[in-house]
Formats: C-alpha cells, sequence, structure tokens
C-alpha cells in the first residue's frame, strides 16, 4: 500500500536527518526507482523533503519538520482516528485533542484522518430516553493507572457487603456502558466493576504492574472465564428456522445451531448459568420453542407455566 510507504518513508527521514534513495529502498524493501518515486511524491505533496545533490548528498526534512505521531502506519492512522471521531463528539477536551492530532499530520494525510474520524458517532443514550452515564471514579481512576499510584477502593459484592482493598490499578475497560477495574491484589489479578465502588482514594505509593501486562489479553481472559461460568447448563431445543436469529440475539455465544431439519426447523442449542435462568429466557416464547432436554429446564418451564396459570387464571 503506497500511503504506509509513504508514512514509513516520511518517519525515516525523520530519525536519519538525511537519506539516500537507496537507503530508503533498503529500508522500506523496495527498488530505488521506487523508493525515489515516493520521496518525489513527498515533496510534490508539499511536505518539506528536498534532494541535494553532490558528495554526502541525499534528501532532507527541511528544518527538522516532524509529525509527533511518529512510528504510525497509514492503517495504524486510520484505526485511530477511527476511534478518535467518537470520543471527540462528547467532550471540548477530546475535540481539542482531536485538533491538535490532525495538525500533527502531514498536510496531504489529514483528509483521510479526518474522513475516518466523521464514519461513527457514540450515543450513549438508548432508545427509551435512558443513558448510561460515565461513573465519576473513571477519571481518577484512570489517573491511578497513568501515574502508577495504588488506590483504596471501599467495594460491595453481589450482596452489598462492603470492603476496603488495597490495589495497583492496570487498566480500565468500558464493556457497553460498564465500567470495569483490572487491577493487581495481594490475591493476584481481580476485576471490579466501577458501579459497586463506594469510594476510591488514591495514595503516594507506587503500584507495581507486571512487565508483559498487556489489557486486551488480561480482559480477553476474564471475559472467558466469565463466558465458562455463563454456560454451566446446556439445553436443546427445536424452532422455527426463521427465529434462530432472534434467539440467538437473546443467548449470543451461547446459541449453536446443532441441525436444520425438515419442515423448516432447526435443532438448536442454548446455554446459561443455571436451567432456571435458560426457562426464564425461553418462557415468553411459549410453544414456539420446545425444549428437548434436559428435564431441569423442563420442569423449569412447567413451574413457571403453573404460577403464570394460577395468576392470571379466573
Amino acid at each position: 500500500m503506497r500511503a504506509d510507504r509513504l508514512v514509513a518513508a516520511l518517519l525515516f527521514l525523520q530519525h536519519r536527518g538525511r537519506v539516500t534513495a537507496a537507503e530508503l529502498a533498503e529500508e522500506l524493501e523496495v527498488s530505488v526507482a521506487t523508493a525515489r518515486r515516493d520521496l518525489e511524491a513527498l515533496s510534490v505533496a508539499g511536505i518539506p523533503v528536498y534532494p541535494q545533490s553532490g558528495r554526502g548528498g541525499g534528501w532532507s526534512l527541511l528544518g527538522g519538520a516532524r509529525t509527533d505521531l511518529s512510528g504510525l502506519s497509514a492503517a495504524e492512522t486510520q484505526a485511530l482516528f477511527l476511534l478518535v471521531g467518537p470520543a471527540a463528539a462528547i467532550s471540548a477536551e477530546a475535540r481539542t485533542a482531536f485538533r491538535k492530532l490532525v495538525r500533527a499530520l502531514p498536510h496531504t494525510f489529514r483528509a483521510d484522518a479526518e474522513a475516518a474520524a466523521s464514519t461513527s458517532l457514540n450515543d450513549p443514550t438508548g432508545w427509551s430516553g435512558l443513558d448510561r452515564p460515565r461513573p465519576g471514579l473513571v477519571s481518577l481512576l484512570q489517573s491511578a493507572v497513568v501515574r502508577r499510584r495504588q488506590v483504596r477502593l471501599t467495594y460491595t459484592n453481589a450482596r452489598r457487603e462492603p470492603s476496603v482493598r488495597l490495589v495497583d490499578p492496570w487498566g480500565l475497560v468500558d464493556k457497553n456502558g460498564i465500567w470495569y477495574l483490572v487491577a493487581g491484589s495481594e490475591r493476584g489479578q481481580r476485576t471490579f466493576r466501577v458501579s459497586r465502588i463506594v469510594a476510591a482514594e488514591v495514595t503516594g505509593e507506587r503500584a507495581e504492574r507486571p512487565e508483559d501486562f498487556a489489557l486486551d489479553q488480561a480482559w480477553n481472559e476474564v471475559v472467558e472465564a466469565v463466558e465458562v461460568k455463563r454456560s454451566r447448563t446446556w439445553a436443546t431445543v427445536l424452532i422455527e428456522t426463521g427465529y434462530v436469529a432472534i434467539l440467538r440475539d437473546h443467548f449470543g455465544r451461547h446459541c449453536r445451531v446443532d441441525a436444520d431439519l425438515d419442515g423448516g426447523r432447526s435443532r438448536v442449542r442454548v446455554a446459561a448459568p443455571t436451567a432456571l435462568d435458560i426457562a426464564r429466557n425461553l418462557a415468553g416464547w411459549g410453544a414456539m420453542v420446545e425444549v428437548l432436554e434436559p428435564a431441569s429446564v423442563q420442569a423449569e418451564l412447567a413451574r413457571i407455566g403453573a404460577e403464570l396459570s394460577q395468576l392470571y387464571t379466573r
């Protein structure tokens, strides 16, 4: 991709100050003719890249002109602005940062960056008119992560029982409007739901973080562990094939088509933590879904049906 090479050439010029077409060709693993055309393209585009003839000549970036986005390829720059764009619509600080990022790019790359940033919008308000506001503690926790300072949390569990924890904050994750803090504790890596943090105090003590820690990898491990817990009970059901997509919306990745049968029906496997959780999800389907097994899910559906019949039969 030529855009990638042009950005790479510009960054190489920044690093070396002056290069020959041969040196650039070796760096980019292209022919000398291709490297020379790329240098000429940068110059024609208005970037202050000029050739110098004679002994010790080559191509130079006039005045040390540079972009502070060093090391980013064209694809990486586009990915960055795809992320920056939605955030820039939320706050004045984000919009200011966005403008500075755009100005840090060479002029000829700005149009693509701005176009990438405008491809999506973050609207936190649901169709009901309600939204999930960002928890007020997120900014404080983000600051602690950046500054590498330990945090003393007052945290409540699912039974609303509070406890005090001293943790090393490693990163924050926003999963569909719900924030989580990934941190180190005396018991190892732990994940805290920010909405359950009653209070947080940033201490003066330095937080330790493993050198090989990667937030995305750590979060993937958290998600996998949660998904295992969420799929402890499996059921096999029959449903019209046309409704499988809707059933998948209910169960997500825990909905697997086992077989497409004659008569326009499909045999599907669904999972949830307990038989009751599966029954609650299927009860509203009525006779549209037939549970083949296990008996525990069938029993829960029968119990729910009996309760509803008793409640609404006059």
